[in-house]
C-alpha cells in the first residue's frame, strides 16, 4: 500500500497520473518490487525540494538505499530527460504552441561546492568569487529546460557552452539559440559551422544602469530562478556532475508536472496580518 501524502513536495495523484506511465518498467526476471513506485518518486521529490542527505530521509519512505538505488537506475535508463521531454511537449500543447520548440536560451549559473565536491570536479569561478561548479541550461521560450550540463565553475562560458550545445543538437531540434554577452565571440561562428545553430547574442540596453529586465534573457533566468527554489540545488552536493544534472531534471520535473496539473497561473499566498 502506498504511504500517506503527507509533505507539501509529494505528488498529487493527478500528478503521478502523469509520471507514473513514463517510468521504465520493472526489469524482467527480476523480484517483485517491494515498494510503491509513487514512494520512491515522492521519496526523491523530498530530497531535491528539502536539500536533506539522503540518510535523512523521514521514516515514512522506503529505505534510503532503496530510493538512491532506483534513482541511480532511473537515470541510467535516461528516465529524467524522456519525462521532460514529454511533459515539456504537454505543457507547449497546453499553452497552444508546436510540440518541438525551434528556439532556446542559454545562460550559466555558477553555485558553491559543498565539502562532498571533488576537487578534479570544482573550480573557481573568478568573476562570480565562488568555488563550486557551473550550470549550463537551455530552456525554450516558456523557460521550459531543454539540456542541462554542469561542470568545474572554472569552466569559461564560451566553452562550457559548446558542450551545452552539442547536446542540444543532439536531443532537440533547436538551432536558434539566445545569449548574453558572456557567449559573444568565436562561440557564435562556431556554433554556426560545426552546429548549424544560431547563436544570437542579446546585449544591455546602450547607457542602462542599474537592473533592467532584457528581452529573452529574462526567460532562462526566471528558470534557472524556479530552479534554485528547491534547496537541493542551492548548492552543489554531488560527488559527480551526473548526479547534479539528475538533480536538476528532477527540480524541473516536479515544476512541470505542478504547471500541468495546477490549471492556472501560480499565485504568490498573501501576507498575514496579525488580530
Amino acid at each position: 500500500m502506498p504511504r500517506d501524502r503527507r509533505y507539501p513536495s509529494d505528488l498529487t495523484d493527478a500528478q503521478w497520473a502523469l509520471i507514473e506511465p513514463l517510468l521504465p518498467p520493472p526489469r524482467p526476471g527480476g523480484r517483485p518490487e517491494k515498494h510503491h513506485r509513487r514512494d520512491i518518486v515522492d521519496a526523491i521529490l523530498y530530497v531535491v525540494r528539502t536539500g536533506c542527505s539522503w540518510r535523512q530521509l523521514p521514516v515514512d519512505f522506503p529505505p534510503w538505499q532503496t530510493v538512491y538505488w532506483y534513482f541511480a537506475w532511473w537515470e541510467e535508463a535516461k528516465a529524467t530527460e524522456q519525462i521532460l521531454a514529454t511533459l515539456r511537449r504537454r505543457i507547449r500543447v497546453q499553452q497552444g504552441r508546436a510540440e518541438e520548440p525551434t528556439a532556446g536560451i542559454i545562460d550559466s549559473q555558477s553555485v558553491k561546492g559543498a565539502d562532498t565536491v571533488p576537487c578534479a570536479t570544482r573550480g573557481y569561478d573568478a568573476g562570480k568569487k565562488i568555488n563550486g561548479r557551473k550550470r549550463f541550461i537551455v530552456t525554450d521560450t516558456l523557460g521550459l529546460l531543454l539540456v542541462v550540463c554542469v561542470m568545474a565553475a572554472s569552466v569559461q562560458d564560451r566553452d562550457g557552452a559548446k558542450t551545452t550545445l552539442l547536446s542540444l543538437y543532439l536531443l532537440t531540434p533547436v538551432r536558434f539559440v539566445y545569449a548574453d554577452a558572456g557567449f559573444a565571440g568565436a562561440l557564435v561562428e562556431w556554433a554556426r559551422r560545426i552546429l548549424a545553430t544560431t547563436l544570437d547574442i542579446v546585449r544591455k540596453a546602450p547607457g542602462q544602469v542599474g537592473f533592467a529586465v532584457i528581452a529573452r534573457r529574462w526567460v532562462v533566468e526566471r528558470s534557472l530562478a524556479w530552479l534554485t527554489s528547491h534547496r537541493r540545488l542551492a548548492r552543489d552536493y554531488e560527488r559527480h556532475p551526473a548526479t547534479a544534472e539528475a538533480m536538476i531534471r528532477w527540480a524541473a520535473i516536479n515544476g512541470m508536472a505542478r504547471r500541468l496539473t495546477r490549471g492556472a497561473p501560480a499565485t504568490r499566498q498573501r501576507a498575514r496580518t496579525l488580530a
